[in-house]
């Protein structure tokens, strides 16, 4: 069985990728199996940048293949905010429930009647001088009210395009099926074909 690196110290995150190479026969290492504890700085002004530091990072320290990503949202209403700074838009420290607080206290006095948004994920793989790098995109809007109880981060108030449900409101599965973590990385299956 062949075996990657998955570069983040996120389990949620971690398990999204587990799931979603299972059918592949690739084992997935997360950083504490090799045990790789280092905290990475993103100081890349792209979502590129930032997975390509974090893998970059990751492989220096094993010699094994590593698949890093940066993903986050990007709310048209708010030229793209959180963007980049995602994971910590309510500050460093910030848990998902305070980055989706300070999300709709932005976006509440705007009274728009939608407000269009998509995540993006930007996946690069390293496997000694190979490099491949490919983005997801999924479309949808924010609701003003959070909905449902799975998934982690801006999930229960992103609503699919196409659909009723928010992600936090979809199954594992289904989420996992149209996820712009799932695009991008359909995309490196088809490169690494």
């Amino acid at each position: 069985m062949r075996k990657v690196v998955i570069a983040t110290a996120n389990p949620d995150k971690f398990h999204e990728y587990e799931e979603m190479l299972k059918p592949l026969k690739i084992e997935c290492l997360s950083e504490r199996d090799i045990g790789f504890s280092c905290s990475i700085e993103e100081t890349g002004s792209s979502f590129q940048e930032n997975s390509f530091l974090k893998a970059e990072t990751v492989q220096k320290y094993t010699n094994l293949p590593v698949i890093a990503d940066d993903s986050g949202l990007l709310v048209d209403a708010l030229n793209g905010l959180p963007g980049v700074n995602s994971h910590r838009f309510a500050g460093e420290n910030a848990t998902y429930e305070d980055n989706t607080n300070k999300l709709l206290t932005l976006l509440k006095p705007l009274n728009l009647p939608k407000y269009p948004a998509h995540f993006i994920c930007n996946i690069t793989y390293l496997n000694g001088a190979q490099i491949i790098n490919v983005e997801g995109k999924l479309s949808g809007e924010i609701i003003l009210t959070p909905r449902g109880n799975n998934g982690f981060g801006y999930d229960p108030v992103f609503l699919v395009k196409g659909s009723n449900l928010t992600l936090a409101e979809m199954s594992d599965e289904e989420k996992n099926n149209i996820s712009h973590r799932h695009n991008a990385l359909m995309k490196l299956v088809e490169a690494l074909r």
